[in-house]
């Protein structure tokens, strides 16, 4: 049996896992301003744990296309009192974030997994993150940054391009001596990526497994969901949940979702049909 190892918590990779997403923001792409205090931000997480959700993954900053940059402190504001409660409830708890500074607050106050759109590209997050010596990190593959990611991203290989860059992160990070089982890849479907480049990628992501490393894997409610339904954002759920299930089958050891109590429910029924796959580690 793999595990993900977390500051608290040794995650079992042996069935798929889900990451609730919990955005504190008034403006993310899907979801702004529903959850942006304290308080109802709280309320979410205890929802999404009652609904199944395996991991917490609290954001205090939009990644959507164009999204404008926030300080630390700015950043720190929205997440802090969230994270402090969510530490209470049982479950790992993410900071989504790409800069140092608020990792290294989050790490300090007890967080378990730092998921990072840059994937500790930011001066100092490599550092935190290896003289910690626990918590957990996922490393996501992003062209450009989230004001201009979307701005005719190209690749020559799409695969190859995220393959290589994924490998050289982890790389790094093991070069710390960060351990192996600390580690998780997202491939960043939808982060400087077309809808063209994101199906490329998805059909091949299980050559991505070859790294060594489990996946976590991010769908829910995406642009290129509505590229192949024609739905707009609020009415991708199903669309979502399938995403999910077709990533778990490509070999996805973690989804993460703002729709928990649909995608576990996906979960147990594909479970029940015997169709979960036997490798969702990255390891053979």
């Amino acid at each position: 049996m793999t595990t993900w190892q977390t500051t608290r918590f040794q995650i079992d990779l042996s069935r798929p896992k889900v990451m609730g997403i919990v955005n504190v923001t008034p403006d993310s792409f899907s979801d702004g301003g529903t959850h942006a205090d304290a308080r109802s931000g709280l309320a979410h997480c205890e929802k999404l744990v009652r609904e199944g959700a395996d991991i917490l993954d609290i954001g205090g900053e939009s990644t959507r296309p164009g999204a404008p940059t926030l300080t630390v402190d700015e950043e720190w504001r929205r997440v802090a009192e969230v994270l402090r409660g969510a530490l209470t409830l049982g479950v790992p708890v993410s900071i989504d974030t790409c800069k140092a500074g608020v990792m290294q607050r989050a790490l300090d106050l007890g967080v378990d997994i730092v998921n990072d759109v840059r994937a500790l590209a930011d001066d100092g997050a490599e550092e935190h993150v290896a003289a910690h010596g626990a918590c957990g990190v996922c490393l996501m593959h992003m062209q450009g940054l989230p004001a201009t990611m979307q701005h005719e991203p190209a690749y020559t290989d799409v695969v190859a391009d995220v393959r290589a860059f994924l490998a050289a992160r982890a790389g790094a990070l093991v070069a710390r001596g960060v351990a192996h089982d600390r580690i998780t890849l997202d491939p960043g479907y939808g982060f400087g990526k077309t809808p063209a480049h994101n199906v490329t990628l998805w059909r091949a992501q299980t050559s991505l497994l070859d790294l060594g490393w489990p996946l976590l894997v991010g769908w829910s409610r995406k642009s290129t969901l509505g590229h192949v339904t024609g739905r707009p954002v609020d009415e991708r759920l199903v669309a979502s949940v399938a995403a999910a299930l077709a990533s778990i089958q490509l070999g996805a050891a973690i989804v993460r979702v703002h729709d928990v109590a649909a995608t576990v429910d996906g979960i147990k029924v594909w479970n029940a049909a015997g169709l979960l796959p036997a490798r969702l580690d990255g390891r053979s």
